[in-house]
């Protein structure tokens, strides 16, 4: 990155992760309203991948060259006029809608930033957004409390791995679908869990002998269908992948887009990694010259947690 311009992720057409590219644009500038920021940490998500695929063009189309990328956590460079909610040095998360997160440094409209609490890790910060504000939607379609118990599904996935968290803070039994490896990790966080594959419906019965009081799919491929075979109401099934199973069975599929106020879901989810009370696993960080290699990890769908972007390098100690 020099004065001039910065190093950023591009893709000039739909397909797979070998159309990324990391190209030199113009530095972006602190237009009235906007905050640029030296990006230290973005992490990359399913959705985007997406994207990429033209898989959901008729939903979220892309145009070309397009950028990508939404979560962000980085340090504030420079402020446009009429910004006074931060200024140049602070420590910032936070997300852009213009898919310009994957890069050295990204403008964004001051009100999508919140400070970083001292002592979150920039891996966490640049990982909470997407996945974060994602699963605290998922959690509240589904109406959990005290009492309930809930099956979640890619439960150690990005967004799985938080929903299982807030599900078990609300007061909920919690059973995680996932491989065994992840067996250890969600027993940790007071997780009960259980393999996915076939006889996955018996385990489950086994788990929850009273039944399933709602269930939360964030992988898709049947899971809906699955929840409906176990008895859990319509709307206490939310699918945040299967928009099919949304239109033709009439479960929710809320995610982040139904959240009225991100800044504050955000916040929330930053205070509880900063104390201990939400661990958000990073499974790997990447260069951003290795964005490759980072998709391709990511549409393995193994992955626990959370891959992350380093786009200006090593992230400092928090």
């Amino acid at each position: 990155m020099t004065d001039a311009t910065m190093r950023a992720v591009q893709f000039n057409r739909y397909g797979g992760p070998e159309e990324l590219n990391v190209v030199d644009l113009p530095q972006p500038q602190a237009t009235p309203g906007h905050v640029v920021v030296r990006v230290v940490a973005s992490s990359i998500n399913p959705g985007e991948a997406s994207i990429r695929k033209g898989l959901l063009h008729e939903r979220w189309p892309a145009t070309f060259p397009s950028g990508e990328g939404s979560d962000l956590a980085g340090v504030v460079t420079a402020v446009g006029d009429g910004v006074t909610s931060v200024k140049v040095g602070d420590e910032v998360l936070g997300w852009t809608d213009d898919r310009a997160a994957h890069a050295q440094a990204v403008s964004v409209p001051d009100g999508h930033l919140l400070p970083k609490p001292a002592g979150l890790s920039w891996e966490v910060a640049g990982s909470l957004n997407v996945a974060g504000v994602t699963a605290w939607a998922t959690v509240r379609s589904v109406g959990v409390q005290a009492g309930d118990t809930v099956a979640v599904s890619a439960a150690a996935g990005g967004v799985g791995s938080i929903a299982v968290q807030l599900a078990k803070r609300a007061g909920a039994t919690v059973i995680g679908i996932a491989s065994a490896a992840n067996a250890d990790w969600l027993t940790s966080v007071g997780v009960t869990p259980v393999t996915y594959g076939d006889g996955l419906a018996d385990r489950l019965r086994a788990a929850a002998p009273d039944g399933l009081s709602a269930f939360i799919d964030c992988f898709g491929g049947g899971y809906v269908e699955l929840a409906l075979e176990l008895g859990v109401p319509k709307d206490r099934i939310d699918t945040i992948i299967d928009f099919e199973a949304v239109a033709r069975l009439g479960v929710n599929g809320d995610g982040m887009a139904v959240v009225d106020d991100p800044g504050a879901a955000l916040a929330e989810l930053a205070d509880l990694a900063a104390s201990g009370d939400l661990t958000v696993p990073i499974a790997r960080t990447y260069p951003l010259e290795q964005v490759r290699d980072a998709y391709r990890e990511l549409e393995e769908r193994h992955t626990r947690g959370k891959i992350v972007l380093l786009p200006n390098g090593p992230a400092p100690q928090a």
